[in-house]
């Protein structure tokens, strides 16, 4: 598992460079990328369940290739919103959907690993990240509330057996705000913290200043364009974690508690290329066992549920709920007559 391998992610950023370029429909580039020649080579390049000696020395290269991401996905929306004004309606939305779809894939991926670190250049990109898809209270809600509450009725962001992706975005958006606000507050009010140590202050600056960035720099197109590759990337984001815990669901003991989580409540996919593509984003179920460990330490954990195919494909599928639940809903009962899969 070589550092250079993970420099994957960025054929979006190039390719959205290619598409500005070149113009016209040419923004199909980082889509089809993305949920066309991914899964095709998916599907020929099979499974990886390798891992990373933990007891070597770990190169700064991987945490060098999260930390460029920031840069470039600022520059990449940047030039979106400068452009913007000289587009047709249909280029812009094009546009902006392929920007949504590198901030949201790669950008909210990268987020999502920075967001459990406790360096502060980590935090603040993960912060940033967020903030430039106008969903800065996910860094809160995903470390203090899913986390915890992953796999129970108290989380938004676990879908139900039986719940539609559409249903779950409203849920698991606005669930999360509320979570994240009421998280944030009690801190504060614990801590006793002022000013923009309060993360919701700091929260609403951060919007406030990319929405009057993206009005200054590119008017009222170049805004448009702004809000809705975040759109975009919120979405994907959404439906990849409406994928991740579709039904699955931890016991209550009989204590009121639930059981510690396991990796039966995580679904797993050891697709090497999409594995490369979201920084091994898809061995979920030991990201949630070890929130801490860094993605190239992850493990595959074999015995936990295993997804048909990689992220984007279970994308596109989660998109047309019967095919979904024809696909999904068996496995997902099949799954509740297994026992737990201990940690280890």
């Amino acid at each position: 598992m070589h550092p250079l391998t993970f420099l994957l992610p960025y054929v979006m950023p190039l390719g959205f460079a290619v598409s500005v370029g070149l113009g016209g429909t040419a923004w199909l580039i980082v889509p089809v990328v993305a949920f066309a020649a991914i899964p095709l080579l998916d599907a020929l390049l099979g499974a990886d369940a390798g891992v990373r000696d933990e007891s070597a020395p770990r190169p700064i290269a991987f945490d060098s290739i999260l930390g460029l991401w920031l840069p470039t996905q600022l520059a990449c929306i940047g030039v979106g919103v400068a452009l913007a004004d000289q587009l047709s309606t249909g280029q812009l939305l094009g546009f902006a959907l392929a920007c949504g779809v590198l901030s949201g894939g790669g950008g909210i991926t990268v987020a999502h690993e920075l967001c459990h670190r406790k360096a502060t250049w980590a935090r603040a990109s993960a912060e940033g990240l967020m903030a430039s898809v106008l969903y800065p209270w996910f860094t809160v809600e995903h470390v203090l509330g899913h986390h915890r509450n992953v796999a129970t009725p108290a989380d938004p962001a676990t879908s139900r057996l039986g719940e539609t992706v559409y249903t779950f975005w409203f849920r698991s958006v606005f669930g999360g705000l509320r979570s994240a606000w009421r998280l944030e507050s009690q801190r504060v009010s614990k801590r006793g913290v002022r000013g923009l140590g309060d993360r919701r202050l700091r929260m609403a600056l951060e919007v406030a200043l990319f929405l009057g960035v993206a009005a200054l720099l590119g008017g009222p197109w170049g805004l448009a364009f702004f809000v809705v590759q975040g759109f975009v990337a919120v979405t994907l984001l959404e439906i990849i974690n409406y994928v991740e815990h579709y039904g699955l669901q931890r016991k209550r003991l009989p204590n009121g508690r639930y059981e510690r989580v396991q990796p039966c409540h995580s679904w797993n996919s050891n697709q090497v290329l999409t594995n490369r593509f979201l920084f091994n984003l898809q061995r979920h179920a030991d990201h949630h066992a070890f929130a801490y460990r860094p993605y190239d330490h992850l493990r595959p954990w074999l015995d936990a549920p295993e997804l048909p195919m990689g992220y984007p494909s279970m994308v596109l599928l989660a998109l047309v709920p019967p095919l979904w639940r024809r696909v999904m809903d068996p496995r997902v009962q099949a799954l509740q007559s297994r026992g737990p899969v201990a940690v280890g």
